[in-house]
């Protein structure tokens, strides 16, 4: 059998994530590669951190991408940051919720779970009582931006209770960064990843990751070794930072990292508010095309995502079956539910490029002519 080149049709991508890809983020991709140790790109890492610094809002020193998806990005902060025997406070809303509680477990840590209903954002009050009721907590982990349902929870308030109870705190950002607001200093937090491929509009296999100097405290101040070696940040530090020679730790995906450096140049360009008002235009817009078809969101316009988009599908309609017309008749793609949601409701996501009108047009009008048929 002769395999040939492969080559993907243009999808325009309205899912959960990956999300569209600038023309300039994918020619990046195109670049010469150069070592991981050369002295330019190395000048490149340098000012990588500091576009990351300014998209999560944050002077953090130690501010990097994990050569890595999201979900390794949130492994590095739970590897690290957690002990055998540290208890910690999971909030969970949806699977990436369970997801931190299963990745305590691994650590040997004594996960104490506060459950929320899906499409709910994480209760402050509940929390605050799980703290009340363990004092001896050492951190707080929540998730954001709940990609499972759509679901926004107040990091600025989780972050404030975590410091009045003298706990660190591990968040995960994935679907928030570059989408809604994310100040991770003003906010007091300590351990914050993302993934590339979500808001930032960059290919998937990184994770931005930023640790506070509390959390590198108790990175250095642990009495037992970090069980991964290739997530030890301790041992990471060393590549991403100093001056001249850096320390050989592992070969950094090069050309990936050239498209998230592009990437948030073209954030910076635009401006983080101004990304963030985007979204929030853009989702209004498709809120009311999809409310005129009937449709109704699973999370209370309180506390929803602008960048993904939970709506429960008519009714007695086969949803694979129309996801599937979208992708063959329109080169689009929408996701599926997830967890609890999985053949409930779909996922329309407006992430990062692929936030704009004729994205939206195009899903509506989709949408509205499949849905007739049937």
């Amino acid at each position: 059998m002769s395999i040939e080149s492969f080559y993907p049709p243009r999808r325009i991508l309205m899912g959960p994530g990956p999300s569209d890809i600038s023309h300039r983020v994918l020619q990046a991709l195109s670049r010469p590669t150069v070592g991981h140790l050369d002295p330019l790109f190395i000048g490149m890492m340098d000012e990588l951190k500091v576009l990351l610094q300014y998209a999560f809002q944050t002077k953090n020193a130690f501010t990097i991408a994990v050569s890595a998806p999201g979900s390794a990005g949130m492994e590095a902060c739970f590897v690290n940051m957690v002990e055998p025997g540290d208890k910690v406070i999971i909030c969970r809303n949806g699977v990436f919720g369970e997801r931190m509680r299963e990745n305590v477990v691994r650590c040997g840590g004594k996960p104490i779970v506060v459950d929320d209903e899906w499409g709910a954002p994480v209760s402050i009050d509940k929390v605050e009582q799980a703290l009340k009721e363990n004092p001896d907590a050492k951190i707080l982990a929540f998730v954001h931006a709940e990609t499972s349902t759509g679901a926004l929870s107040d990091a600025q308030e989780l972050g404030a209770l975590a410091k009045r109870f003298g706990i660190l705190t591990i968040v995960d950002a994935v679907t928030s960064l570059g989408g809604v607001p994310l100040l991770v200093d003003e906010w007091q937090l300590d351990a914050v990843y993302s993934g590339s491929q979500k808001c930032l509009s960059c290919v998937p296999g990184l994770s931005p990751l930023t640790f506070s100097p509390a959390a590198i405290e108790k990175i250095q101040s642990r009495s037992t070794p970090i069980q991964s070696w290739f997530l030890d940040q301790s041992l990471v530090l060393g590549y991403w930072s100093g001056d001249g020679k850096r320390s050989y730790h592992h070969t950094a995906p090069v050309n990936s990292l050239y498209a998230l450096h592009e990437a948030l140049i073209l954030l910076q360009n635009e401006g983080l508010e101004m990304a963030w008002r985007r979204h929030q235009n853009m989702h209004d817009v498709l809120k009311l095309g999809l409310e005129m078809m009937g449709f109704k969101f699973v999370v209370d316009a309180r506390y929803r995502l602008p960048q993904l988009n939970a709506v429960y599908f008519p009714q007695g309609i086969d949803e694979a079956t129309i996801r599937r017309q979208l992708l063959d008749t329109y080169n689009l793609e929408i996701g599926a539910g997830l967890g609890e949601l999985a053949g409930k409701a779909w996922r329309i996501g407006l992430m990062g490029y692929g936030a704009r009108e004729e994205n939206v047009a195009l899903c509506l009008h989709a949408l509205d002519t499949i849905l007739h048929k049937e």
